[in-house]
């Protein structure tokens, strides 16, 4: 899949799916590109918007810095680790999470690393600007292709 063609986040399944992306996917941090990939998976959840899994090699090395003391647990994926995203003096803390050991059902985002776009100077698919998932907790990228009521925002967190 290499387009972003018209998704409806009320149609993805649960538990999520997981399918290969073949777009580019370009990430800028401190006034530099940090990741840059045609080569990642989305995560497709009901009621979110994709959250994309970068490979490691994607990144520039040294940008990605282990983060002490938080972990969080997805029912459906297993255990995440954080990670700090540091480039040019600026620090992003706890931005990107990954999936050392996945459930087998996930085992293709393993040395694959997620990114809040919040906290990113921009974060572009196949060429669009993305917008963070509403919250302060869920890490999926909105682009324009996307409809639906998305999850995230004050009062949605037990839909």
């Amino acid at each position: 899949m290499n387009e972003l063609k018209p998704e409806n986040v009320a149609d993805y399944p649960r538990p999520p799916a997981i399918e290969a992306f073949g777009g580019l996917i370009l990430v800028r941090f401190a006034g530099v590109v940090i990741a840059e990939t045609r080569a990642s998976f989305r995560i497709l959840e009901t009621f979110h918007p994709p959250t994309y899994y970068l490979p490691v090699a994607a990144f520039a090395p040294g940008v990605l810095r282990p983060s002490a003391g938080r972990s969080t647990l997805c029912e459906w994926k297993g255990q995440a680790g954080y990670f700090d995203v540091t480039s040019g003096g600026r620090v992003a803390e706890r931005a990107a999470w990954s999936y050392a050991a996945p459930n087998a059902a996930y085992a293709a985002i393993r040395d694959h690393v997620a990114l809040y776009a919040e906290p990113m100077d921009e974060v572009l698919v196949a060429g669009e600007r993305v917008l963070p998932q509403p919250g302060n907790f869920y890490g999926g990228w909105v682009t324009a292709n996307i409809s639906g009521p998305v999850k995230g925002a004050p009062g949605t967190t037990h839909w």
